[in-house]
């Protein structure tokens, strides 16, 4: 689907936290879209509420509020943009009667599984989610080098071993993100992060060398957990000594793209889409 088929119908927005949520509103907005928010009263940020739009709070279990609110709106098309923690949907948070229902007859409790358990409930009152950079394309990043220095023969070989093993684990939805020194994997991404990730690597290895490597899943559906850097990215490497990015050219989205490139040029760092 592209933005010139979206017509007049207003769509919602599932909104978690970060910055997502409000690049998705102004590009709908430049779009001429009207969007409606579904906000996750653990997640979504309250600035949600200034951003001129019609907001419905929703708890992390409250799937048929979400929906009601929907379809009360008249919404036919759906994005979720921004992140919910994982830590969240293993909180206890009580879910309503449509939460409780979808959760039961799960088979795993991974994200693909949840997130593909929401879907079939939203298809089953006629709302489709669809392609969660619809309004943002140009948010996604390009191929090649971003930053003014290259990756050198190190980097290069960490990048390389790097993705034919973060394919491996974010194929199998356990995270999108791992780092590497001298091409050994120092630390793998699970439920706490990227963040965590890259600065638990940066003790582990003493702050020294280190290179991140953040990959979409082989068969990455872009309706939900696209991968997504930015500026908090490069400020966490710098504090865990590493030194060179590798994202997934098209389908990682780069927050404050102009000032994550300014800092990583600063501190001569490389970044690069692959």
């Amino acid at each position: 689907m592209s933005t010139s088929s979206v017509g007049t119908e207003t769509y919602g927005l599932i909104a978690g936290n970060g910055q997502f949520p409000f690049y998705v509103l102004e590009g709908a907005r430049a779009a001429g879209v009207r969007m409606v928010v579904a906000a996750i009263r653990e997640e979504t940020s309250p600035d949600i509420t200034r951003a001129g739009v019609t907001v419905e709070w929703c708890g992390i279990g409250q799937l048929g509020k979400m929906i009601r609110f929907f379809k009360r709106e008249g919404v036919r098309h759906a994005i979720m943009a921004g992140q919910v923690k994982h830590r969240q949907i293993f909180s206890g948070a009580l879910p309503d009667w449509r939460m409780a229902q979808m959760l039961v007859r799960l088979a795993r409790n991974n994200t693909d599984s949840l997130l593909g358990a929401v879907v079939a409930e939203l298809a089953a009152d006629g709302i489709e989610l669809v392609d969660s950079t619809l309004f943002v394309p140009h948010l996604l990043a390009p191929q090649g080098v971003l930053t003014r220095r290259r990756p050198n023969a190190r980097e290069r070989a960490d990048i390389d071993y790097g993705l034919e093993v973060a394919q491996v684990i974010a194929g199998l939805d356990l995270g999108q993100t791992i780092v590497i020194r001298n091409r050994a994997v120092v630390a793998v991404e699970a439920m706490e992060g990227t963040d965590a990730a890259i600065l638990r690597a940066g003790e582990v290895a003493r702050r020294r060398e280190l290179t991140v490597v953040k990959v979409a899943k082989p068969q990455q559906d872009m309706r939900f957990d696209v991968p997504v850097v930015g500026l908090p990215t490069i400020e966490t490497m710098i504090a865990a000594g590493a030194t060179a990015l590798a994202v997934t050219a098209g389908k990682t989205l780069i927050f404050d793209r102009e000032a994550a490139v300014a800092l990583a040029n600063q501190r001569h760092l490389t970044v690069v889409g692959v």
